[in-house]
């Protein structure tokens, strides 16, 4: 692919929206970040790795944290800068790729080569979904579910500047089980080739 395209997926828990980002990532030949975007920020530093893992798209705690001079002690915000910084330069170097979470509507707003998608889905459908992929009865399914998706919301809306979710401020909302995930990875492929070829 030789323009510079970027995918930046938000998605609720149960959608398949990891998923469908992975497959279209294949299918446009380009670089896919998600938790992995760790696994590129610190090379070599593995207990570095493993310790930041626990503070990835999380909030700060507001008791234990402050600013001076504007710098946090706070290792989630910290680390929240650091991942910003990181997709800004990947970006800015013209990579193409699509990325999952991290904010990256917000963060890149300003590149022309963006594309905003979010996915959700209808909730009996993404409870069926996480039931069977992580193996948990319907109630554990549906406290994992909103415990992810309240997180997931809180993180963004500290950092974004539209809610979570809020279809004005993506350029497509899709809803999953409408079409199922394979359904689903075909339109935005369409979608995105289309938008490529403008």
């Amino acid at each position: 692919m030789e323009d510079q395209i970027i995918v930046a997926i938000g998605r609720e828990f149960g959608s398949g929206g990891h998923e469908i980002g992975k497959e279209l990532a294949e299918r446009l030949k380009i670089s896919f970040y998600d938790r992995n975007l760790l696994d590129h920020m610190f090379i070599g530093a593995e207990d570095i790795k493993e310790t930041m893992r626990g503070y990835e798209e999380k909030l700060s705690h507001p008791i234990f944290s402050r600013k001076v001079r504007g710098h946090s002690n706070s290792i989630a915000e910290n680390l929240a800068n650091m991942q910003f910084d990181f997709i800004r330069e990947k970006a800015e170097q013209g990579e193409s790729f699509v990325i999952i979470g991290r904010c990256a509507e917000t963060v890149l707003k300003d590149n022309p080569n963006l594309i905003t998608i979010f996915i959700l889905g209808d909730r009996d459908v993404k409870m069926e979904r996480v039931k069977r992929i992580y193996e948990l009865p319907k109630q554990d399914a549906l406290s994992k579910m909103d415990r992810h998706d309240d997180s997931r919301k809180k993180y963004h809306n500290r950092y974004s500047e539209f809610k979570w979710g809020d279809s004005r401020g993506y350029d497509l909302c899709i809803n999953s089980s409408k079409l199922g995930v394979e359904g689903t990875i075909d339109l935005l492929y369409d979608y995105i080739t289309k938008r490529i070829d403008k």
